[in-house]
């Protein structure tokens, strides 16, 4: 296979595994295979590194060990947390609030608890897909169990105010869950700080293996298993330990904490150098928050074109982008989270998202602008609908 060539502005997508996190791994695959489980000088070598692990996850979130529960990923994590609460808590009550621009993870399980006769508030979000305090406040009754509300948004990277969100769940006796996924290894998150019950990671986001992940779970909370069959993780989660793939995310979430705080400076410095010039050309705006956002998150909408045929132009250019989700590309119909937040056409169908990683360069960038220049002034120049600065 050969090495490719692509500038990769996809990091919301999947991040490369470090060599420093690949290297840490190899000795479990071969040397220490034990299965943790055992008794044994090998399954104690394992039971070991998963210790370390755990506590190296833990430190990154400002918790104890025993609180982190490790999955296959952000998906099992968000699924564990969000039916393992309702099923330990339906005597107590049976409804549930989110929002409308949650990652699928979370939307579709929540419709799984609504056909369970779960009655699920969904709650709208501002033109720049953010939720309002206010209205999770209204919106929580005597029967409310669990309100889950992601820290950032995974398409527009939009911060929520999940700190706030937590201290009122905290005062109403209400669990609360967030979906770290996008944050965990790049801003700061403290647990004690977002007074969340629950919140979720995937290790492939922050330069770790893919198929590994992990649920923060606070003292006291009390989940019921989606699996049965074993003690691992507290009996939460019922399998042998991927052990090579969980020494991994221990190394890279501790590598990812070390480089926090000068990758958030230059990753922002980077996002607002490239915002530059693609908010420069005419017909084109900005998705998400213009502050509260993620350092590396960039979503434009171009009038006048297709966010689709732009990311495939942007390929043929080298150059790796998206249009939102990996989860659901390729699926038909506009973003949803474009569309919760108000967006309306021709910007709905326009838009493009571009992630930096801690090896995106200024040259990079520069290059990215420029290929983005060129296929919208060429896509605009042969479509017969777009009309230059009449879109408001």
């Amino acid at each position: 296979m050969n090495t490719p060539t692509t500038i990769y502005l996809d990091h919301a997508a999947t991040t490369a595994v470090r060599e420093e996190v690949v290297a840490s791994m190899l000795p479990f695959f071969t040397t220490w295979f034990g299965n943790a489980s055992g008794t044994y000088e090998l399954a104690q070598a394992s039971r070991d590194a998963l210790d370390t692990a755990r506590k190296e996850v833990a430190d990154v979130l400002g918790c104890r060990p025993r609180e982190v529960l490790f999955t296959g990923g952000g998906t099992e994590s968000d699924n564990l947390a969000i039916l393992g609460a309702a099923h330990a808590c339906r005597d107590r009550g049976r409804h549930l609030i989110t929002t409308g621009i949650e990652h699928h993870a979370v939307l579709h399980t929540v419709r799984a608890l609504s056909q369970e006769g779960w009655r699920i508030t969904v709650l709208p979000v501002d033109a720049h897909g953010r939720v309002a305090v206010a209205d999770v406040e209204e919106a929580i009754g005597p029967d409310t169990v669990l309100v889950s509300v992601m820290h950032a948004n995974n398409e527009v990277g939009t911060l929520q105010p999940v700190a706030e969100i937590g201290a009122l769940c905290r005062r109403r006796g209400v669990l609360f869950h967030t979906d770290a996924v996008q944050t965990f290894g790049h801003i700061p998150i403290d647990v004690a700080a977002l007074q969340c019950d629950l919140l979720s990671l995937s290790a492939h986001k922050f330069h770790g293996p893919k198929g590994v992940g992990a649920l923060y779970v606070r003292k006291g909370v009390t989940l019921a298993p989606l699996c049965h069959g074993g003690k691992q993780e507290r009996g939460l989660r019922p399998s042998t330990e991927n052990v090579p793939g969980i020494v991994g995310m221990g190394v890279a979430a501790r590598l990812a904490a070390t480089e926090m705080d000068s990758e958030m400076r230059r990753q922002t410095a980077l996002r607002e150098r490239l915002l530059k010039s693609l908010l420069a050309l005419p017909d084109v705006r900005l998705n998400g928050h213009p502050e509260e956002r993620l350092p590396n998150n960039v979503n434009v909408s171009a009038a006048g074109v297709e966010g689709e045929a732009v990311n495939l132009r942007m390929g043929m250019h080298g150059i790796a982008s998206s249009t939102g989700s990996a989860c659901t590309t390729g699926s038909p119909g506009p973003s949803h989270v474009l569309v919760a937040a108000g967006v309306r056409e021709p910007w709905l169908s326009g838009n493009l998202r571009l992630t930096l990683g801690r090896a995106t360069t200024p040259e990079q960038v520069d290059a990215a602008a420029d290929a983005y220049a060129r296929i919208v002034q060429s896509l605009r120049a042969s479509s017969p609908d777009y009309r230059p600065g009449e879109y408001p």
